[in-house]
């Protein structure tokens, strides 16, 4: 921090009193010598939440694309009883889905079995080689309860065929066959072989890494010359699956990230991997993102010398202030400035001098821009007049010094918003995902070594499901 010192000012003895009654009225207002504590930033985090309700014609629209035609083809398939043949089960229609429960759901599926069957060649299937055709319609309903792993896969933890739906009889040299066991049993067992001794069935993973390739990518921000590139590496990602209540098919998805600067020219080139699944207890359509923007203290004094710099102040009728050699540093939460100065009278008389100069940054949404309030000063003389006039002017200066101590941002947070918003926009075949209503506000913390700036983001995630 750079400390600054009383000024070392001779006084005539006739002027003490002068002096001291200028110096009580003002003093209390002096910046002290003591900055206090530099502000520590938050994380530079985002975080973002949303509530998908898929109504079930649209789930069953999804399920009905997953499911493929053909769903079991089997060639000397053992019946038991001394039958075998051959099997082909197709799908020929839409699969209904009708929940149960939060977590279970029936499933009922049309199909077509085509195939046939015979005695064994063996016994007396050695001499009765032939078999019988099958060409049967049925409808069996299942019920299911799905799950999706932190993998990002999707597996069947529990899976039971309720029934059949339908009657599948053959007639065997006069003997009535009755395959409905048989089907069953065979049915049942492929799912326990296929379906509930995988967890992978179904992995979600290259679809929402398509998606995440989209809205992960770095986003660019430019300010005064500063480029930066910004990434979202995640840390955590949630995951609630149910159905309510009116039978719609709810997610809650969720995902917390850090972000990470770049140089502009050297931004990853492609998205951070995503990380394992875990609960997602969070309900909210929200979004926050902290974007961080760092300028050094030579950059705030070329901004400090467009605005202030190169100007000549009217302090009163008879003296104009011209400041320059803008230093800039950080002074606690305050923004320390100090500046050499020259006061001319109108007789042409001048007085030099130095100010040390304190201000606390803020941003005025009116004006959008970033503006120092709760500003000071000290003036360092060896004019006792100059110090007496700062102490009289005082209030004259700092409404000047406020006046011209306006930095526009504006600009830079409509590109911003736009430029998320874009990105964070995301079509699929089930709906159009993005964040609404963004806000950005800016929040400064003067540094040891830089003036950083985070960018916070607010908005909401809608979700239009087709």
């Amino acid at each position: 921090m750079r400390p600054f010192h009383s000024p070392k000012i001779r006084i005539p003895l006739n002027l003490i009193l002068i002096f001291t009654l200028i110096f009580s009225a003002c003093k209390s207002s002096f910046p002290t010598s003591e900055s206090g504590d530099i502000l520590t930033p938050p994380p530079t985090i985002s975080r973002v939440n949303t509530n998908i309700k898929i109504p079930k014609n649209t789930f069953e629209k999804v399920i009905n694309s997953q499911v493929p035609i053909q769903i079991y083809q089997g060639k000397d398939m053992d019946f038991g009883n001394g039958l075998e043949g051959d099997l082909l089960v197709k799908r020929t229609g839409a699969i209904s889905v009708t929940p149960v429960d939060s977590q279970l759901v029936r499933l009922t599926i049309p199909l077509d079995i085509q195939g046939e069957v015979g005695l064994k060649a063996s016994g007396l299937g050695s001499f009765l080689k032939g078999k019988l055709p099958i060409n049967e319609s049925i409808r069996p309903t299942i019920l299911l309860d799905p799950k999706v792993n932190s993998d990002w896969s999707v597996g069947v933890a529990k899976l039971e065929i309720l029934d059949l739906g339908g009657d599948v009889n053959l007639d065997l040299m006069g003997m009535q066959v009755d395959l409905n066991k048989l089907l069953l049993s065979q049915m049942q067992k492929f799912a326990e072989s296929r379906l509930l001794q995988r967890d992978d069935l179904i992995s979600l993973k290259p679809f929402v890494d398509l998606a995440w390739e989209q809205v992960g990518r770095p986003v660019e921000l430019e300010w005064r010359g500063v480029a930066k590139a910004f990434s979202i590496q995640p840390t955590r990602a949630g995951w609630r699956d149910f159905f309510d209540e009116e039978e719609n098919y709810n997610i809650w998805l969720g995902m917390d990230g850090k972000i990470n600067s770049h140089p502009a020219n050297a931004a990853p080139s492609r998205a951070f991997p995503l990380p394992s699944l875990s609960t997602n207890k969070d309900s909210t359509n929200t979004f926050e993102i902290v974007i961080p923007l760092a300028l050094s203290y030579s950059q705030m004094d070329d901004l400090l010398e467009e605005n202030l710099g190169n100007r000549i102040y009217q302090v009163d009728k008879k003296t104009k202030f011209q400041p320059s050699n803008f230093r800039s540093q950080a002074f606690g939460s305050f923004i320390g400035v100090t500046m050499d100065f020259i006061a001319t009278k109108n007789n042409g008389k001048e007085i030099s001098g130095e100010i040390f100069l304190v201000g606390k940054p803020i941003y005025k949404e009116n004006l959008q821009s970033l503006v120092f309030e709760e500003i000071n000063f000290r003036l360092d003389s060896d004019s006792f007049q100059a110090q007496t006039g700062a102490g009289l002017k005082r209030k004259k200066i700092i409404r000047q010094m406020e006046k011209r101590a306006q930095f526009p941002i504006g600009e830079v947070m409509a590109e911003s918003i736009y430029g998320l918003e874009n990105q964070l926009k995301l079509n699929t075949p089930i709906g159009t995902f993005q964040v609404e209503n963004l806000k950005i506000t800016p929040n400064f913390y003067p540094q040891e070594n830089e003036f950083l700036i985070h960018f916070v983001g607010n908005g909401e995630v809608n979700t239009e499901i087709k």
